[in-house]
């Protein structure tokens, strides 16, 4: 599994100063940070998966060094993938983790394989 292990733990920094729980998960070729069993935050490669409110979506997505999500060369919708110098700061990464906790209790949960 291939992806940048420091923002890794920057993402886990953060979460933790926020005293929010999550679980690591293997996705994606990558690693997502789920928080109340649903994908919350990954990163794929060295890009980070910022699964974001549909409401905020459009203009998040104009901002430098953000795009659509792309897996297997499908769109994901919902997600936005940050590009490392998007998220160089603390508080540009602060930025992306808070709109990624926003949307979290809105966002529906995967169906849970049997």
């Amino acid at each position: 599994m291939a992806y940048d292990l420091n923002l890794a733990d920057r993402i886990r920094r953060a979460l933790e100063k926020k005293n929010i729980s999550y679980i690591e998960k293997e996705m994606f070729g990558g690693i997502a940070f789920m928080v109340k069993e649903k994908m919350c935050i990954g990163i794929m490669k060295n890009d980070m998966l910022a699964r974001i409110d549909p409401a905020v979506f459009d203009d998040a997505k104009k901002k430098k060094g953000v795009g659509p999500m792309k897996f297997g060369g499908r769109t994901m919708k919902g997600f936005l993938c940050v590009t490392p110098a998007a998220i160089d700061t603390a508080s540009a990464l602060g930025y992306w983790i808070d709109l990624c906790l926003e949307f979290n209790p809105e966002a529906k949960s995967s169906k849970k394989k049997k």
